[in-house]
């Protein structure tokens, strides 16, 4: 089994071939921080039309580095959701063009089921069920991963994601972009607890997630002059590691039977968030399973992964799809309160 992946729900571009048996025979991908960088933050019209320009060449690079062509490709997986609608759009019709002139299968895949199954493509060992942190730059969820198609939503954010925090943390103290990266680097230079910082939700029996007032907390800090940015960087990621462990620990005792404890999504690479997790899974007596840093962001092998486990499945969709801004996991979970409520 061969399955073409494209990915373009944010600012990066890519394409990507993988094998039902987890190899990747080839992974192209465009970044666009150039273009971001002066706005502090991702653009959506700048983002889509970057995508336009660059999606067809770097489908034709994947094809050639694979030294195959669309006629060897079992079906197309493109993400179909959540993310900036007009990057989706570029994807998902652009994987539509691809099936219905090859001839092929198209799965829609949601952008955080590619997350969620990604640990699955590096490591072939993990089985269902699962505890999975899913913490990027649009979300902050805890999901019991049931298996292909099957999630439970036990926690999400009521305002802010962790990932949408790191940046807005870094452009507030001027450390560049991407954000998350950035604070990372100032963090190993600060003390973490020099900055008495809030821990919000920590110790709650509400299970989500709350990072707004973390954010606030971090200008006010900034504004006040006192300490330096790296001090700040350091006692604010020490806060947000704090928060993802005391949401995480209150999910695993509403569960049973998991065989691991997971994390995925870009926020995954921060090697803070990942070691504490870590001990977290130790503390439990679970496996701890954490994608390489590069499959942890945004790219088209989690998402040609995602559509060999669903192909597989059986599980194919047709050609009249639509794309999705907002495309929950699990949408029969439910509402937690709070207006900007990341689904």
């Amino acid at each position: 089994m061969l399955i073409l992946g494209l990915e373009s729900s944010c600012d990066e571009t890519a394409a990507a071939l993988v094998r039902g048996d987890r190899t990747i025979v080839a992974h192209r991908l465009a970044g666009q921080e150039s273009a971001h960088r002066p706005y502090g933050g991702v653009v959506p019209e700048i983002a889509a039309r970057a995508h336009v320009e660059i999606l067809a060449p770097l489908i034709e690079q994947a094809l050639a580095e694979a030294q195959v062509s669309l006629d060897d490709v079992d079906a197309i997986a493109a993400t179909a959701g959540p993310g900036l609608i007009g990057g989706v759009m570029v994807g998902l019709v652009t994987g539509k063009a691809l099936a219905h002139a090859a001839g092929k299968p198209l799965i829609a895949v949601n952008h955080l089921e590619g997350h969620a199954l990604s640990p699955r493509l590096a490591d072939p060992g993990l089985a269902f069920p699962y505890l999975l942190v899913l913490v990027s730059g649009g979300h902050c969820q805890l999901l019991f991963v049931e298996g292909v198609g099957r999630y439970r939503r036990l926690a999400t954010t009521i305002d802010d994601a962790a990932g949408e925090a790191f940046d807005k943390t870094a452009k507030i103290l001027g450390l560049g972009f991407p954000g998350g990266p950035a604070v990372e680097r100032a963090a190993v230079e600060g003390d973490a607890t020099a900055v008495p910082l809030p821990r919000p939700l920590k110790g709650s029996a509400e299970p989500h997630f709350s990072f707004a007032g973390l954010k606030s907390a971090v200008v006010r800090a900034h504004a006040a002059g006192r300490w330096s940015a790296e001090d700040i960087a350091a006692s604010f990621q020490a806060a947000v590691v704090d928060c993802l462990i005391d949401r995480t620990r209150r999910a695993l005792g509403a569960i049973d039977g998991a065989t691991a404890l997971v994390v995925a999504g870009g926020v995954a690479a921060n090697t803070a968030v990942r070691g504490a997790l870590e001990a977290l899974a130790a503390d439990h007596g679970l496996r701890f399973v954490a994608p390489p840093g590069w499959l942890c962001t945004d790219n088209a092998a989690m998402i040609a992964w995602a559509g060999a486990e669903r192909f597989a499945a059986g599980l194919t969709d047709p050609l009249d799809t639509p794309a999705r801004a907002r495309w929950p996991l699990d949408p029969n979970a439910e509402k937690a309160r709070g207006a900007g409520v990341k689904a």
